[in-house]
């Protein structure tokens, strides 16, 4: 799926990777609140992030899940319950994709509110879209889009990608294909 670095849905339900993925650079996840994105989780999603247990959680890990906490103390990353009507707007579908709870509940949640779905996974992607979801997105689409917008400048570039990494998250080869889309997506436009 292609992405338009021109145009990001600003209200996004994140699942379990893209809320590791937002928060992995804290530029990039301020870029994102000055722009006035928004995300919220499902209790899933929460649970997943916070509560189920791990073997032995990494330094990294452990970071992110306190920058959840304090995001979430601000009001960000709200988390909202799923019920069984939700997530039966995409059971059928769940069973052929194989996929968790968490992205099961935020493809059915967004659906549900009419708002755009945020994940890196990409069977959860086609998972949505094959549910008549037309509102997704990805961590490296926002980065592109902020680009695009100026709300991150090419020095920021580096420095996203950096902080994404030392939070060992796998997304840098995306940033890069994304940073230069959206220097594409610039000239094409005149910006």
């Amino acid at each position: 799926m292609a992405i338009d670095p021109s145009k990001f849905h600003l209200v996004n339900v994140a699942d379990t990777c893209s809320v590791w993925n937002v928060l992995s650079s804290v530029r990039l996840h301020g870029a994102a609140k000055e722009a006035h994105c928004e995300f919220c989780i499902t209790s899933f999603v929460r649970y997943e992030c916070l509560i189920k247990p791990r073997k032995t959680p990494t330094a990294a890990e452990i970071e992110l899940m306190g920058r959840l906490v304090k995001e979430q103390a601000r009001g960000g990353f709200a988390a909202h319950s799923c019920d069984i009507g939700d997530l039966q707007a995409v059971k059928l579908l769940e069973n052929r994709k194989r996929l968790g709870k968490g992205e099961i509940s935020s493809i059915a949640f967004a659906m549900k509110i009419g708002q755009a779905i945020i994940t890196d996974d990409m069977k959860a992607r086609k998972l949505a879209e094959d549910s008549g979801h037309e509102l997704t997105q990805t961590t490296p689409h926002l980065f592109a889009w902020l680009i695009f917008k100026g709300r991150l400048g090419d020095s920021d570039r580096s420095i996203v990608i950096a902080q994404h990494q030392t939070m060992e998250r796998p997304l840098a080869p995306h940033f890069e294909t994304a940073y230069a889309m959206a220097l594409q997506c610039r000239l094409n436009t005149g910006r």
